[in-house]
C-alpha cells in the first residue's frame, strides 16, 4: 500500500481518466481510548489527557456509540463554555416565553441601569448608611467595570448575594479581630518596598479599613441584588445567569428534571476543564448528584480561561470512573524567532505564512495566535499589505475597528446628521475625501445669512443683543451640508462631492421607509463606503468580511432589543465604549482567511501552521494588575485601594492578601498554561515570535527565552 502524505489539500484534481484519490484514515485505538469509548453509561466517565493526546477522538467514538444504542435524541452533546450555556437557555425558553439571551457587553450596559441609582445618589439613607470614600467609587466608570466583572465570577461560583454579604461580613470579622503579623519577614520581603507603608497600620487605622470595608461589601451586595433582580424581572440574561436560572426552575419542578433526564440519559462535554461551579450545579440537578450518564473530557491544565471561573478540579472530581490518555499523537516542529523591531517581527511572521501557503497549506489552517488581540493593528496590517487575508477574532472590540468606525458613521448620517464627530468622519474619509480647508468652510457661518422675516417664538428679537454661542452655531455643520447654505464658500470640486452626498442621503432616507434593516445597510454602505485596497485585494476581502459581521452583530442586537435604527446605533456606540468586547462567534468564519486569534478563542481548535507571536513581557504574558477590590470565600471583600484619611495608598488586607495568595505568581501560571496551549495548537509547524530586547524575566517570566 502506497501511503500519500499531504499538508492539509490537493492543489491539483485527479488527471483524466485516472482513479480518484479518495481519503483513507487508518487510525486504530488504543487500549485507554478503547476503555473510554466502551465505558458504560450508568456512571460519570473523565477522560483526560493533554493536547494531541487523542481524549476528543475518543469522545466522538464515544458518541457515535451512544447514538448508535440510544438514537440521536438521547444524546446530549456539549461544549463548556457555551454549550452549557445555550442548553440552559433552551430549557428556560420551553418553560417561559419572552426570554432573551445577551452577550456580557449588553449584559454590562443592563448592570449599569442596575447601578443607576446609586450614581445618582438615590438610595434612601446613602449619606447616612455608607461612605462615600470606599473602594473604586471616586471613579464610577471603573467602580462599576470592577463590580460587574466581581459579580460575573460570582455567578460562575453559584454565590448568591446573600451569601456574598454574609461571607464578605464574616471574613472581616474573622481577620480584624485577630489580624496577622504585618511584620513578618517574609511578608516584607514578598511586598514591593513602596508598599511596606500598608503594612505600618494602628489598631484605629485598621478598624477604620474594616469600616470602609462593611461599607463596600454593603454597596455591592444591593448592586448583586438589583442586578439579580433585574435580569429576573426583565428576561434578559447572560449565559451564565441562565444556567443559574435553570438551575432553580428544575430545583422547584422535580417533574421538569424528570422530563429533561428522561429525553437525554447521555451527556458529553468536551473541554471540560472549563467548567464553572454553576454549571457543574446545573448538570447536577439534570443528571443527579452521580452525575450519572455523563462524560467529561478534558485536560485541567488547559484552564485558561480569564473570562470564566473554572473549577477543573471539582468538574473532573465528580467522576467515578477515570481515564487517562497520556501519549501524545504528534508533536509540531518549533522555530525561535526574536527581531529587533516590531517591523521585523511583523516580516519575519509573513515570511513564515508565504511560505506555507506556498507550501499548499490553506490560509485557514494557519493561525497567528496572541495572548490578546486587543492591539494587534500593526501584525494584521504586515499580512493585508502582503496580500495574505487574515481576520482577528478574540477578545477585540469590533466596534473600534477602523472599517466598523466608517460604517457605522454612514449609518449616523442617515439616522442623525446633527451628529458631527460622525458627519466629519464621513466627508474627511475615503469615499468623499473632502480637504480639512472644505470642512472649516462647511463648520462656518454663511457669509450673508438670510434674515428671517418673522422670528420665531423661541428665538429673541433681532433688537436683542448676539450671544457668543447659538444653539444654531453648535448645529452648523449639519445645516450647511443639508440645506447648502456655504455652497458658495467651497471649491467645485468639494462642492460636487458635498452635493453628491446630499443626493445619497435623500435616497438612503428613502429605503428607511421602504426597505427592511439589512436591505438598507448594505445599500448604504455600497453606495457611500470607499473600498479598502483594490478590487479583489486581500484588504477588500477583509473588509468585506468584517462588515459581513458587523451586519450580522447589528441585524442581532435589533432583533433581541427589537429596536430602532437608532437604538442599534447607541447600542454599537455603548459597546464601542465598553470595557468589555462583544462576544464574537468563531464557528462561521470564511475560509481563506489567516486566523489571528487570541489564545482563549483557539480553545479546541487545532491549525497546521502557527504563529505564537510577540512573547514579551506585557503583551505575552500579560502584566499582572489587580482588580480594585477582590473576593475570598475565606477573608471577605479585599479592597485594593485605602481610601480617605489613609497615610498609605493600599490596605494592609490586600498586601497580605497577594502574600498569602501568591496571587501573581498564580496569575504568571496561568499565563505560561495559556503559552504552552498555544503551542500545542500546532500539528506540524509552530513559529515562536518576539521583539526587543529580551528582559530579565524578574517583574513577569520570559516565555520565548524559557522555551529557548
Amino acid at each position: 500500500m502506497h501511503v500519500l502524505c499531504l499538508c492539509g489539500r490537493l492543489c491539483t484534481a485527479a488527471g483524466a481518466g485516472t482513479a480518484p484519490l479518495r481519503i483513507l484514515i487508518a487510525l486504530d485505538l488504543t487500549e485507554e481510548q478503547r476503555r473510554a469509548v466502551d465505558a458504560p453509561w450508568d456512571r460519570c466517565v473523565a477522560i483526560l489527557g493533554p493536547p494531541s493526546s487523542g481524549k476528543t477522538f475518543s469522545l466522538r467514538r464515544r458518541a457515535e456509540r451512544a447514538r448508535a444504542q440510544l438514537g440521536d435524541d438521547g444524546v446530549l452533546e456539549l461544549e463548556a463554555e457555551r454549550g452549557v450555556d445555550a442548553f440552559a437557555f433552551s430549557l428556560l425558553t420551553s418553560q417561559r416565553a419572552g426570554l432573551r439571551l445577551l452577550d456580557d457587553a449588553h449584559a454590562e450596559m443592563l448592570f449599569e441601569r442596575a447601578c443607576s441609582p446609586l450614581l445618582a445618589l438615590e438610595w434612601l439613607g446613602f449619606g447616612d448608611e455608607f461612605d462615600f470614600e470606599v473602594a473604586g467609587l471616586r471613579m464610577p466608570g471603573r467602580f462599576i467595570a470592577a463590580a460587574f466583572r466581581l459579580i460575573r465570577r460570582l455567578r460562575d461560583a453559584a454565590v448568591t448575594p446573600a451569601e456574598f454579604l454574609s461571607d464578605a461580613l464574616r471574613g472581616a470579622t474573622e481577620f480584624y479581630a485577630k489580624p496577622p503579623n504585618f511584620a513578618d519577614p517574609a511578608l516584607l520581603v514578598a511586598t514591593k518596598s513602596q508598599y511596606h507603608d500598608s503594612l505600618d497600620v494602628t489598631t484605629d487605622e485598621l478598624l477604620r479599613q474594616r469600616r470602609l470595608e462593611i461599607d463596600l461589601a454593603k454597596i455591592l451586595h444591593k448592586l448583586f441584588e438589583a442586578y439579580v433582580s433585574l435580569v429576573e424581572t426583565s428576561g434578559m440574561m447572560t449565559g451564565r445567569d441562565a444556567v443559574i436560572a435553570a438551575t432553580q426552575m428544575l430545583g422547584e419542578r422535580a417533574q421538569a428534571a424528570a422530563e429533561v433526564r428522561e429525553a437525554h440519559r447521555v451527556a458529553l462535554v468536551d473541554e471540560a476543564q472549563d467548567l464553572t461551579r454553576a454549571q457543574l450545579a446545573f448538570l447536577t440537578a439534570v443528571f443527579g448528584e452521580q452525575l450519572c450518564g455523563v462524560t467529561l473530557c478534558g485536560d485541567p491544565a488547559s484552564a485558561i480561561s480569564t473570562v470564566r471561573m473554572a473549577a477543573p478540579e471539582a468538574a473532573f472530581a465528580r467522576a467515578t470512573e477515570r481515564i487517562e490518555l497520556l501519549h501524545r499523537r504528534r508533536s509540531a516542529r518549533v522555530e525561535i524567532e526574536r527581531g529587533s523591531t516590531v517591523r521585523d517581527e511583523c516580516a519575519t511572521i509573513v515570511a513564515a505564512v508565504r511560505a506555507w501557503i506556498d507550501r499548499g497549506v490553506a490560509p485557514h489552517a494557519i493561525a497567528v495566535l496572541f495572548r490578546s488581540v486587543e492591539a494587534v493593528e500593526r501584525y494584521e496590517n504586515a499580512l493585508l499589505d502582503a496580500g495574505i487575508p487574515a481576520l482577528v477574532t478574540g477578545d477585540v472590540n469590533l466596534f473600534r475597528d477602523r472599517r466598523v468606525l466608517n460604517a457605522l458613521a454612514l449609518l449616523w448620517n442617515v439616522h442623525d446628521p446633527f451628529r458631527h464627530d460622525w458627519l466629519l468622519r464621513t466627508l474627511g474619509g475615503p469615499a468623499f475625501g473632502l480637504s480639512d480647508a472644505s470642512l472649516a468652510a462647511l463648520c462656518a457661518e454663511p457669509a450673508d445669512p438670510q434674515r428671517a422675516l418673522f422670528p420665531f417664538e423661541e428665538e429673541p428679537p433681532s433688537t436683542a443683543p448676539t450671544p457668543r454661542w447659538s444653539s444654531k452655531r453648535d448645529l452648523r455643520l449639519g445645516y450647511n451640508v443639508l440645506y447648502g447654505e456655504c455652497d458658495d464658500a467651497l471649491p467645485a470640486e468639494a462642492l460636487r462631492r458635498v452635493r453628491r452626498f446630499r443626493a445619497l442621503r435623500l435616497e438612503w432616507l428613502e429605503a428607511l421607509a421602504t426597505q427592511s434593516f439589512e436591505a438598507l445597510v448594505r445599500r448604504v454602505w455600497r453606495d457611500g463606503l470607499a473600498r479598502d485596497g483594490e478590487a479583489g485585494s486581500a484588504r477588500a476581502q477583509a473588509q468585506e468580511a468584517v462588515l459581513h459581521g458587523l451586519l450580522q452583530r447589528l441585524a442581532g442586537a435589533r432583533e433581541s432589543q427589537r429596536a430602532s435604527l437608532g437604538d442599534v446605533l447607541e447600542y454599537a456606540e455603548r459597546c464601542a465604549a465598553g470595557e468589555i468586547a462583544p462576544a464574537a462567534r468563531t464557528d462561521d468564519q470564511p475560509e481563506g482567511f489567516v486566523r489571528i486569534r487570541s489564545v482563549e478563542a483557539a480553545l479546541g481548535r487545532e491549525y497546521s501552521c502557527v504563529v505564537v507571536a510577540d512573547v514579551r513581557p506585557g503583551a505575552f504574558p500579560l502584566w499582572y494588575a489587580a482588580d480594585a477590590f477582590l473576593f475570598s470565600r475565606q477573608l471577605g471583600m479585599i479592597p485594593k485601594d485605602n481610601v480617605g484619611d489613609a497615610h498609605a495608598s493600599r490596605t494592609a488586607k490586600f498586601s497580605y492578601y497577594m502574600f498569602r495568595m501568591k496571587a501573581a505568581q498564580q496569575y504568571y501560571e496561568r499565563e505560561r498554561r495559556a503559552f504552552r496551549y498555544a503551542l500545542s495548537r500546532a500539528k506540524q509547524h509552530v513559529l515562536v515570535t518576539a521583539s526587543g530586547t529580551p528582559t530579565r524575566g524578574i517583574s513577569a517570566p520570559e516565555f520565548l527565552e524559557e522555551l529557548r
